[in-house]
């Protein structure tokens, strides 16, 4: 059988099959036995009607659409096999099938066109082999530590009453409110999910109304007061956005914090340190080991950044859309794992838009690996058996009980390791500039946060608000 190939845009190849005249009325001859044998036709035993009546009860269109579905599958299918074609996914008929349907005549020769997706060429210039590249470095903060050290006491927090003191920020108020709309004419109306009783209100930015968690401070327990609160335009509750409103806020409890003392007996309950001192040497080390691994991740990122400058690949749709897949799998194993209903996030509504977002990601991994790959080729960057084997037990580790096919999994190890060692090569070869962390970010990305930061602040502020008054509806 001829086949001519031709290279296509988007990592295809394109075949054309001429199939020899015998080939062409093999396949049909067979298929029309097959129907022979199988058909039932009234007035004949079975697989016994005469030829021609089965060609004229069957129809003869419908034989030959069956033939020709035959001989265009194995054709292909034995083109790629004799061209050493190794095709990601399905191949494509690029011949009209109206077309082949006509031109189609057993005993007589037929060309059919198809494409396939194969895996694709990088080309990559030599300057990967000394990229020159910026990347943030990250430091270890010793604030760290006191930090991380106060977050843990207060977790280890008592509460106890508070007495003889107004209220400040930091404590836990009990509350009673109403919520009423002002204005200039009329009795003020009351707001509806705008009430409460007993409401434990942690007076923290962020928690709730910002202007009551002012208000409240400074108040005594069984003191009533009336604070003003005007909401943004854009609040999300529309009959209040806008609006001047009144709350009428009584303290009727006061609470406070008793954060326990930073000693060793603290530390052996936050953890398995026997002293402070071990804790906090511990801590120093977790910090900066963090901060090394972060340096680390930005180089990297760095590094494949450039890299892809300097490579030009044309990836397969084939490969894009099982990229796209593995990510949504990943995304759904996350959130289950969070406990989420992958059932309800995941619909024949939002599966095509998650698809659609997921593809620029897609795209970028896709590049990145190849590249990466294509390094580790050329530098003939290979693991060791002692690498493959800790590797491959680690991620045995990880996938705990899951099944899994050992095959791929060996597979997925040897890729994993290979990009590693480029990662690594292309570090060794590269001159690396570490600048302070957080003075890369682009011009556009300074402007983007400039523009959304008040507003996603607002909107937050307003969802956390509405949640809270809308939640008294029920209580």
């Amino acid at each position: 059988m001829k086949v001519t190939q031709e290279k296509l845009p988007g990592s295809q190849i394109g075949l054309e099959i001429e199939i020899p005249a015998q080939r062409s009325k093999q396949v049909y001859e067979k298929v029309v036995q097959d129907l022979a044998r199988s058909a039932n036709i009234p007035g004949f035993r079975k697989g016994k009607a005469p030829r021609q009546v089965l060609l004229q009860r069957m129809g003869q269109q419908r034989v030959k659409s069956a033939a020709l579905e035959d001989l265009v599958k194995e054709s292909v299918q034995e083109a790629m096999e004799q061209e050493s074609i190794e095709a990601l996914g399905q191949p494509q008929l690029r011949s009209s099938v109206e077309e082949l349907t006509s031109q189609y005549q057993p005993g007589e020769p037929l060309t059919i066109s198809a494409a396939v997706d194969v895996s694709p060429e990088v080309e990559l210039g030599e300057e990967y082999k000394n990229l020159s590249i910026q990347a943030e470095e990250t430091t270890q903060d010793p604030s760290q530590v006191d930090e991380h050290l106060e977050q843990r006491r207060a977790e280890q927090a008592t509460i106890v009453p508070v007495e003889n003191r107004p209220a400040q920020m930091g404590d836990t108020a009990v509350v009673d409110y109403e919520g009423k709309l002002t204005g200039a004419e009329g009795e003020p109306q009351p707001i509806s999910g705008a009430q409460a009783t007993d409401y434990e209100l942690e007076l923290q930015q962020g928690q709730f109304i910002e202007e009551i968690v002012e208000g409240i401070v400074g108040m005594k327990p069984g003191e009533t007061k009336e604070i003003p609160v005007s909401f943004a335009e854009d609040y999300p509750r529309e009959d209040l956005a806008g609006k001047d409103t009144t709350f009428t806020v009584t303290l009727k409890e006061l609470k406070e914090k008793e954060l326990p003392e930073l000693d060793d007996e603290f530390a052996q309950e936050v953890s398995e340190s026997e002293t402070l001192a071990e804790l906090r040497e511990s801590l120093t080390t977790q910090f900066k080991e963090s901060a090394e691994q972060e340096t680390k991740s930005s180089i990297q990122q760095a590094l494949t950044e450039e890299l892809l400058k300097h490579a030009e690949i044309d990836l397969p749709e084939t490969m894009i859309e099982q990229e796209v897949e593995t990510i949504l799998t990943q995304t759904a194993m996350q959130m289950s794992n969070y406990g989420m209903d992958v059932r309800q996030l995941f619909t024949k509504e939002t599966i095509p838009q998650m698809k659609e977002r997921s593809r620029p990601e897609a795209i970028q991994r896709l590049k990145q690996s190849l590249a990466l790959t294509e390094v580790a080729k050329r530098e003939s960057l290979e693991p060791t058996e002692e690498e493959i084997e800790a590797k491959t037990n680690e991620v045995k580790g990880q996938l705990s009980e899951q099944d899994y096919d050992p095959d791929r999994l060996q597979e997925l190890v040897l890729d994993d390791l290979r990009k590693e060692k480029a990662l690594e090569w292309l570090q060794e070869h590269a001159q690396v500039e570490l600048v302070p962390k957080g003075s890369l970010d682009s011009e556009s990305e300074e402007t983007e946060e400039t523009e959304q930061a008040p507003a996603q602040t607002e909107s937050g502020e307003a969802a956390a608000a509405t949640v809270d008054v809308q939640a008294e509806e029920s209580s």
